[in-house]
């Protein structure tokens, strides 16, 4: 079975639902004080892609794995960030803006940073060659993620109570289609998976903490309120592992599955770092 045909729907729905939490007063809100929305931002596309290219340099990865842990860095803000951020008592508009306006920006910056890393790395040859078709991508982009954004947006706006209803449904299966769609690869390479799994581990651990550390410093430095910097350290250190899957996975640009490996341990060490965050601030 093509896991493509399981990667598309997935990330459309995690989309859509997103657009039915936008809200225009939270972005009016959120603009009069700018501050927590750009350091999210900053630390989203420039800090991670950043984070990314350090761990993959010092680890010496192979190719494969160079592009994908580069790949993840490249999709952040993902859908289950907001819910995290209300749990730990978050600003769940700024969480949801952060999300919002980062899987924009970033349909036009992962070619970007994409290209970077193809120019860095060697050794795609033993994988027959990788190029990026940066045209495919931007589509891709735009009907996978801005389309159903947009249209859960409408929604929201023209059929109010029906995307209430809707909206709840989608909460409550986020992550278990999150985890579906890691364990489906996860089947699918466990050979690869168990051959690497102590090198990506690491790599993966370091990216989180490292993410998460210099997120926390950067908000306190700026003095940014309790409930803001949490929803930073969530919305920096949480990525959007579905896209960075569909992307490995589509036909129209990698068509290698074995790219998103890194993002298929990431999905899976991201929640338990996060939840283990949520738990210690919860506690004090």
């Amino acid at each position: 079975m093509n896991s493509i045909f399981i990667v598309i729907p997935i990330l459309v729905v995690l989309m859509f639902g997103l657009g039915l939490s936008l809200n225009l007063s939270d972005f009016k809100t959120i603009a009069k004080k700018p501050a927590a929305l750009i350091l999210g931002l900053a630390g989203q596309l420039l800090l991670l892609p950043a984070i990314a290219f350090a761990i993959a340099e010092t680890f010496d990865l192979p190719a494969l794995f160079y592009i994908g842990v580069i790949l993840i860095a490249c999709c952040p803000g993902g859908s289950s960030s907001n819910v995290f951020s209300k749990i730990a008592g978050g600003n769940v508009a700024l969480s949801i803006t952060l999300t919002a306006l980062s899987s924009i920006i970033t349909m036009f910056t992962i070619p970007v940073v994409l290209q970077l890393a193809l120019s860095r790395c060697s050794g795609f040859e033993a994988f027959g060659g990788i190029n990026l078709p940066v045209g495919n991508l931007l589509v891709q982009n735009i009907v996978l993620m801005f389309v159903p954004i947009l249209l859960g947006f409408l929604m929201m706006r023209l059929w109010p109570n029906a995307a209430k209803k809707t909206d709840k449904v989608i909460s409550k299966i986020a992550f278990p289609a999150l985890m579906l769609l890691a364990a489906i690869f996860f089947i699918q390479h466990h050979k690869t998976i168990a051959e690497n799994i102590l090198l990506l581990g690491a790599v993966i651990l370091a990216m989180l903490i490292l993410s998460i550390g210099l997120s926390s410093l950067l908000s306190r430095a700026i003095r940014l309120q309790a409930r803001e910097r949490k929803t930073i350290i969530i919305e920096v250190g949480m990525q959007n592992a579905a896209q960075a899957i569909a992307i490995a996975s589509s036909p129209f640009i990698f068509n290698n599955s074995a790219l998103a490996i890194p993002a298929i341990i990431y999905a899976l060490l991201m929640n338990v770092v996060l939840l283990i965050y949520v738990a210690v601030i919860k506690k004090h």
